[in-house]
């Protein structure tokens, strides 16, 4: 009986442990250049290991108003690029954005950005109807227009959206799926499909994980 005891003893401890871990949510992975399909990355950044974030960018929301990197400052979001006149995947994705926008529309933490592929056709009052119909709040979730290059450059050098080239010209055009989970240090931590529901609900996991990682460190 007595050399059962001590044998209890760590079987207990043991299960304890291992209930332990299944409780504790996972850890995301931060994304670098390296770890992505060649097929999205700019050649000279492929070999970029550690520290690759979203930089400086300079953009205009539905309210007219300048948008840059400061806006996002302490807060994940999500990011994604779409066209008000998308008859394809675009309301696929909008209507599952929303869907996460109504998950944390009341947590400050959680924001969203929108970037409009079609500058050209996208202005602001285009955008700002469109985020009328939504019935979203502009400090929530912001959709941007400007610069086409650097709209361009975001998708394919920053956030890994897309997998064509191009040079954001006349006749140049993104059109991806991607959504993007970006953390509050502007690391990239989750790639998603905006029109899958299954993907989509994945995200919502993924960042209750990022609100976890930083109410618990």
């Amino acid at each position: 009986m007595k050399r059962l005891i001590p044998a209890l003893i760590i079987a207990s401890i043991g299960i304890a442990i291992a209930y332990y871990m299944l409780d504790q949510p996972k850890t995301l992975k931060i994304y670098n250049p390296i770890d992505l399909n060649p097929a999205l990355v700019d050649k000279p950044l492929q070999g970029v290991t550690k520290y690759h974030r979203v930089g400086k960018f300079s953009l205009t929301n539905q309210d007219g108003e300048e948008t840059t990197g400061a806006d996002f400052k302490d807060k994940i979001n999500v990011t994604d690029f779409f066209f008000v006149t998308c008859p394809t995947i675009c309301p696929k994705m909008t209507d599952q954005m929303h869907r996460v926008y109504e998950e944390f529309k009341t947590n400050n933490d959680i924001a969203f950005l929108s970037h409009t592929v079609m500058p050209e056709a996208d202005s602001v009052p285009v955008l700002k109807a469109y985020a009328e119909k939504l019935n979203v709040n502009t400090d929530k979730w912001k959709f941007v227009t400007g610069d086409k290059k650097q709209i361009y450059s975001l998708a394919r050098r920053t956030y890994f959206a897309a997998i064509t080239e191009g040079d954001g010209g006349v006749n140049d055009f993104v059109h991806t799926e991607n959504f993007v989970l970006i953390d509050k240090e502007k690391r990239l931590r989750g790639f998603y499909d905006g029109t899958s529901k299954e993907d989509v609900d994945r995200l919502i996991i993924d960042i209750n994980t990022l609100l976890y990682e930083y109410e618990n460190n």
